[in-house]
Protein backbone atom coordinates (compact mmCIF):
# COMPACT_ATOMS: atom_id res chain seq x y z
CA UNK A 1 0.00 0.00 0.00
CA UNK A 2 1.21 3.52 -0.79
CA UNK A 3 0.52 6.46 1.50
CA UNK A 4 0.11 9.71 -0.42
CA UNK A 5 2.29 12.47 1.06
CA UNK A 6 1.84 15.14 -1.63
CA UNK A 7 -0.21 15.77 -4.76
CA UNK A 8 1.03 18.60 -6.97
CA UNK A 9 1.14 21.72 -4.82
CA UNK A 10 -0.86 20.12 -2.01
CA UNK A 11 0.99 18.49 0.89
CA UNK A 12 -1.05 16.09 2.99
CA UNK A 13 -0.57 15.69 6.73
CA UNK A 14 -0.58 12.52 8.80
CA UNK A 15 -4.24 12.96 9.73
CA UNK A 16 -5.40 12.85 6.08
CA UNK A 17 -4.88 9.06 5.72
CA UNK A 18 -4.75 9.04 1.91
CA UNK A 19 -3.74 5.69 0.40
CA UNK A 20 -3.27 4.13 -3.00
CA UNK A 21 -3.69 0.39 -3.28
CA UNK A 22 -1.95 -1.07 -6.29
CA UNK A 23 -0.30 -4.30 -7.28
CA UNK A 24 2.35 -2.58 -9.37
CA UNK A 25 4.97 -0.01 -8.54
CA UNK A 26 6.17 2.26 -11.35
CA UNK A 27 8.73 0.59 -13.61
CA UNK A 28 12.01 1.72 -15.13
CA UNK A 29 13.96 0.27 -18.05
CA UNK A 30 17.40 0.94 -19.47
CA UNK A 31 17.57 0.79 -23.24
CA UNK A 32 20.24 -1.44 -24.72
CA UNK A 33 22.57 -0.03 -27.37
CA UNK A 34 24.37 -2.57 -29.47
CA UNK A 35 27.80 -1.45 -30.66
CA UNK A 36 29.82 -3.37 -33.20
CA UNK A 37 33.58 -3.40 -32.80
CA UNK A 38 35.89 -5.56 -34.92
CA UNK A 39 32.94 -7.69 -36.01
CA UNK A 40 31.73 -8.35 -32.46
CA UNK A 41 28.49 -6.99 -30.99
CA UNK A 42 28.81 -5.39 -27.56
CA UNK A 43 25.90 -4.33 -25.39
CA UNK A 44 26.12 -0.89 -23.81
CA UNK A 45 23.54 0.68 -21.47
CA UNK A 46 21.60 3.59 -22.96
CA UNK A 47 18.97 5.96 -21.64
CA UNK A 48 16.20 5.29 -19.12
CA UNK A 49 12.59 4.70 -20.11
CA UNK A 50 9.57 4.69 -17.79
CA UNK A 51 6.99 2.23 -19.17
CA UNK A 52 3.50 3.17 -18.07
CA UNK A 53 4.45 6.74 -17.16
CA UNK A 54 1.91 7.95 -19.71
CA UNK A 55 -0.92 6.37 -17.68
CA UNK A 56 -0.36 4.54 -14.37
CA UNK A 57 -3.66 3.05 -13.16
CA UNK A 58 -4.10 3.20 -9.39
CA UNK A 59 -6.90 2.71 -6.88
CA UNK A 60 -7.44 5.32 -4.16
CA UNK A 61 -9.12 4.53 -0.88
CA UNK A 62 -11.76 7.20 -0.41
CA UNK A 63 -11.89 8.68 3.06
CA UNK A 64 -15.19 9.21 4.87
CA UNK A 65 -15.37 12.92 4.07
CA UNK A 66 -14.24 12.56 0.46
CA UNK A 67 -11.13 14.69 1.09
CA UNK A 68 -8.89 12.88 -1.38
CA UNK A 69 -11.52 12.92 -4.12
CA UNK A 70 -11.97 16.70 -3.68
CA UNK A 71 -8.19 17.29 -3.74
CA UNK A 72 -7.87 15.29 -6.96
CA UNK A 73 -10.81 17.11 -8.55
CA UNK A 74 -9.34 20.50 -7.59
CA UNK A 75 -5.92 19.51 -8.88
CA UNK A 76 -7.32 18.24 -12.18
CA UNK A 77 -9.53 21.32 -12.75
CA UNK A 78 -7.36 24.11 -11.30
CA UNK A 79 -3.87 22.93 -12.22
CA UNK A 80 -4.31 20.70 -15.28
CA UNK A 81 -7.26 21.88 -17.39
CA UNK A 82 -10.50 23.76 -16.69
CA UNK A 83 -13.04 23.11 -19.46
CA UNK A 84 -15.37 25.89 -18.26
CA UNK A 85 -12.73 28.51 -19.16
CA UNK A 86 -10.65 26.47 -21.63
CA UNK A 87 -7.56 27.25 -19.59
CA UNK A 88 -4.94 25.15 -17.92
CA UNK A 89 -1.30 24.50 -17.55
CA UNK A 90 -0.60 22.65 -20.77
CA UNK A 91 3.16 22.99 -20.47
CA UNK A 92 5.64 20.21 -19.94
CA UNK A 93 5.42 19.36 -16.26
CA UNK A 94 8.60 20.06 -14.33
CA UNK A 95 10.05 18.76 -11.07
CA UNK A 96 7.72 21.00 -9.04
CA UNK A 97 4.71 18.92 -10.21
CA UNK A 98 5.38 16.14 -7.75
CA UNK A 99 3.53 13.21 -6.25
CA UNK A 100 5.26 11.71 -3.23
CA UNK A 101 4.25 8.21 -2.14
CA UNK A 102 5.46 6.21 0.85
CA UNK A 103 5.38 2.44 0.48
CA UNK A 104 4.17 1.19 3.87
CA UNK A 105 3.83 -2.21 5.48
CA UNK A 106 0.82 -3.51 7.45
CA UNK A 107 1.96 -1.54 10.53
CA UNK A 108 2.35 1.67 8.45
CA UNK A 109 6.15 1.62 8.68
CA UNK A 110 7.69 3.38 5.67
CA UNK A 111 9.61 0.89 3.53
CA UNK A 112 10.48 3.20 0.64
CA UNK A 113 9.58 6.66 -0.66
CA UNK A 114 8.79 7.28 -4.33
CA UNK A 115 8.65 10.69 -5.96
CA UNK A 116 6.91 10.99 -9.33
CA UNK A 117 8.24 14.09 -11.09
CA UNK A 118 6.32 16.05 -13.71
CA UNK A 119 3.13 14.39 -12.50
CA UNK A 120 -0.51 15.17 -13.16
CA UNK A 121 -3.84 13.37 -13.05
CA UNK A 122 -5.18 12.02 -16.34
CA UNK A 123 -8.36 10.23 -15.31
CA UNK A 124 -10.54 10.36 -12.24
CA UNK A 125 -12.96 7.45 -11.96
CA UNK A 126 -16.36 7.27 -10.34
CA UNK A 127 -17.00 6.59 -6.67
CA UNK A 128 -19.74 4.00 -6.27
CA UNK A 129 -21.64 4.45 -3.03
CA UNK A 130 -23.22 1.50 -1.26
CA UNK A 131 -26.10 2.83 0.85
CA UNK A 132 -26.38 -0.50 2.66
CA UNK A 133 -22.64 -0.59 3.27
CA UNK A 134 -20.73 -2.55 5.85
CA UNK A 135 -18.20 0.14 6.66
CA UNK A 136 -15.69 -1.05 4.07
CA UNK A 137 -13.67 1.88 2.69
CA UNK A 138 -14.88 2.93 -0.75
CA UNK A 139 -12.39 3.07 -3.56
CA UNK A 140 -12.14 4.78 -6.92
CA UNK A 141 -9.84 4.44 -9.88
CA UNK A 142 -7.52 7.14 -11.16
CA UNK A 143 -4.81 7.36 -13.77
CA UNK A 144 -1.64 9.34 -13.15
CA UNK A 145 0.99 10.45 -15.65
CA UNK A 146 4.56 11.48 -14.86
CA UNK A 147 7.90 12.09 -16.55
CA UNK A 148 10.16 10.00 -14.29
CA UNK A 149 10.42 8.73 -10.71
CA UNK A 150 13.06 8.40 -8.02
CA UNK A 151 13.10 6.62 -4.69
CA UNK A 152 14.61 8.25 -1.63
Amino acid sequence: MLRVVSLGNDTLNEDDFVYITTTQLPSRDITNQQVTYMGLDFNVPGTAKYPGSNGWNVTFRNDKGGLIRKKLEDWQINQVFDDSTSTGDLSLRGPDALIQLNLVDDKLNVLNTYKLFGAYILKLGTVDYNVAGTGTPLTFQAQLAYQYWRHV
